[in-house]
């Protein structure tokens, strides 16, 4: 860990109780109404071992999709994600997708995340190859379904900042969003699993 990793990782806590005011506490439910119009579980996925999976390959599950970064007030959310994870196996899987969107807070290559992922907060969830999150040419095909509501039936909210999170239900609908402000731990996520 660097310095800076190490004082975001004990300033984390007041980061997260704090970061509500910023605007990054968004929650955003699909409505009852909307329909995916292309599902997700076709969507390709790209771990970052190099292995290529289909999404479909949780479908009974519920999948949490989160935009992650090594260097940032958010990153000790990594260790809550474990704890989610853990917590709820046979209903649900997070996936962490590394992206260097904001301000340059994910420099590592795909090795070095995974290492300092479990190194540092245990991490055994699935990670992605580090991608672009959010809505340029080469915005990672996962992210760009799910802000697209041409494709998912409703959102056209991209990551407003790292550790934005997605979650999709057992049918691949995308059924919530919530900012990097919103504890993977709260309530309002927890009650949707």
């Amino acid at each position: 860990m660097t310095l800076r990793q190490i004082l975001l990782k004990k300033l984390y806590p007041f980061i997260a109780k704090n970061s509500r005011k910023t605007g990054n506490g968004i929650v955003l439910e699909k409505p009852v109404q909307s329909q995916a119009l292309q599902p997700i579980d076709q969507v390709p996925l790209q771990l970052n071992t190099g292995e290529e999976i289909q999404l479909s390959k949780y479908k009974g599950k519920k999948v949490l999709l989160v935009n992650t970064a090594s260097d940032c007030g958010y990153t000790g959310q990594y260790e809550e994600l474990q704890k989610l994870q853990i917590e709820m196996p046979e209903k649900l899987v997070v996936i962490g997708f590394p992206a260097n969107d904001f301000k340059a807070q994910e420099k590592a290559g795909d090795k070095d995340i995974a290492a300092f992922c479990q190194k540092n907060y245990g991490v055994t969830f699935p990670l992605a190859k580090k991608s672009v999150v959010v809505k340029k040419g080469a915005q990672n095909p996962v992210f760009k379904w799910l802000s697209d509501p041409k494709s998912n039936g409703w959102n056209d909210q991209e990551p407003v900042w790292n550790f934005t999170k997605y979650l999709i239900n057992e049918q691949g609908e995308l059924i919530g969003v919530f900012g990097p402000a919103v504890s993977p731990l709260e309530d309002v996520i927890r009650k949707k699993i």
